[in-house]
Parts: structure tokens; C-alpha cells; sequence
């Protein structure tokens, strides 16, 4: 090595990991309730999920969807599940500054032995690849499967087509619901402006009260052609022209 020269590795993560999980948990939770979500800024940082006094979930974000976005998202999944309620789940955020580059979110996972981490928790909705693998639901969906027999304010009383009411339930759920689609048709607003022909020319009559979606999918079945089946699993439902079983899947 040349004279008055050394290479010098300045250990960022050793540092931030030195200073941030003592902070982390030292600091108090807070329920996860949507409310509270919204009061945190949508900036970049590290969160933990607690259940039962210990944390379950490490998740990390950046400044496109942040803190804010992120956790409430999460609030919402925990609505309309059954062996746990929202209330049960506390939280706890740190904005970082410096966060850029580094992989934090792997140290801490690593550190708390988060078990909702790797267990499908904040995964979205992969498709029909789900259903057709026949692989049983493991992880976080399996231990709190969601509740379809929850009344919920969504559908108005009155006359409506069963394309306006999927649609109107699939934006208000806080779990995947899927429907099927004209061929060929992709894209995030697909459901919207590509669903099966059958679907916007079966009128629909909304009867009063409150319904569950379990109500809203027998209503909405009755009023489509014969051939079509709606499907409950554990993390979500789906509607498809078939006649089909699912391994662990169940008619409705």
C-alpha cells in the first residue's frame, strides 16, 4: 500500500442500524386505524407492524409511496378479516432522511424475525396464477382469512347493471375481488372499461339494507346467464364464466 493512502469503508448501515433500532424500540405504538395512517407524511422510512406485543412485519419505503400511502394501505387489509380486528394491530414509523441505496428493510426484518414478512402480507393480487397452482393459502391469509359475510354500505337500493355493482364493491373492498374480462383486455382500469360483455347488460336491482358481499354475489349470480360462478378463497373472491373446482376455493 502506497505511502499516507488507506481505503476506508465508512459503515453506513452499521451506523443507522446502531441508532435506529434502539430508538425504535424505545418509542411507543400507535393502533393501526386509517386515521392515523393519514396524519403521518408520505415520506421515506422504515415501519414495524405489532400483533400480540411482538412485531410480525418490517417494511420499508421511499418517497413515492410513502409512510402515509403504505400504512394505510395496510389498516385497510385488516378491515373485514376474521380472528382479528384492526384495533389489535399497533405500529411504528421512522422517516429517514438517508435512506437511498441502502438495504435496510433486509437488517431490520432480520433483526425483529418479522413472521408476516415473506408470508404474502403486503403482496398484491398475482391473478389467475393464484387459483390455477391449487396451492393452499399459507402465511397471514390462512391465520385471518377475510370475512364476506360483513354487511357493508357499498350498494345503494335501486337499479343499477352488475358491471356498475363489481365495480362499486371492487373499489371499496379492502381484499382483491376479480372479475372476469373481455379477451385480451389488460391494464388497471381494464375492470372498468373491458368487462365481459355479459356483465354490463345484466341489469341488477339492489333491494334494501345492508348488504355482505356474500348477498351481493348470490344477487349478482342470479342475474347473469347460466354459466357463471363466483369463488371465495381465503385472501379474496373472483366471478368467472366456468364451472369449475378449486382445490381451495369454495362456491358461493
Amino acid at each position: 500500500m502506497a505511502d499516507g493512502f488507506i481505503a476506508f469503508e465508512l459503515d453506513l448501515m452499521g451506523a443507522v442500524m446502531n441508532q435506529l433500532v434502539p430508538t425504535l424500540d424505545a418509542m411507543a405504538s400507535a393502533p393501526l386505524s386509517l386515521q392515523n395512517a393519514q396524519a403521518l407524511p408520505d415520506a421515506q422510512g422504515v415501519y414495524l407492524l405489532i400483533y400480540d406485543g411482538e412485531v410480525r412485519y418490517v417494511g420499508k419505503t421511499d418517497a413515492e409511496a410513502g409512510l402515509r400511502t403504505r400504512l394505510a394501505r395496510h389498516a385497510r387489509k385488516f378491515e373485514q378479516r376474521r380472528n382479528v380486528r384492526p384495533e389489535d394491530v399497533q405500529f411504528k414509523a421512522a422517516q429517514i432522511l438517508v435512506l437511498t441505496a441502502m438495504d435496510i428493510e433486509s437488517r431490520v426484518i432480520a433483526h425483529y424475525g418479522s413472521e408476516w414478512n415473506g408470508s404474502g402480507f403486503g403482496s398484491n393480487d398475482p391473478g389467475r396464477e393464484r387459483e390455477t397452482t391449487n396451492k393452499p393459502e399459507q402465511g397471514f391469509d390462512a391465520r385471518f382469512p377475510i370475512d364476506i359475510d360483513t354487511p357493508l354500505d357499498v350498494l345503494e337500493p335501486g337499479q343499477t347493471t352488475v358491471h356498475e355493482a363489481l365495480v362499486a364493491l371492487k373499489i371499496a373492498l379492502p381484499y382483491a375481488l376479480r372479475f372476469e374480462l373481455e379477451p385480451g383486455a389488460k391494464g388497471s382500469h381494464s375492470f372498468r372499461l373491458r368487462p365481459h360483455p355479459d356483465l354490463p347488460d345484466a341489469p341488477l336491482t339492489i333491494p334494501g339494507g345492508r348488504l355482505s358481499l356474500r348477498d351481493a354475489m348470490v344477487l349478482i349470480k342470479a342475474a347473469l346467464p347460466a354459466g357463471w360462478q363466483a369463488t371465495y378463497f381465503v385472501s379474496h373472491v373472483i366471478l368467472y364464466k366456468e364451472n369449475r373446482q378449486y382445490a381451495h376455493g369454495v362456491p358461493i
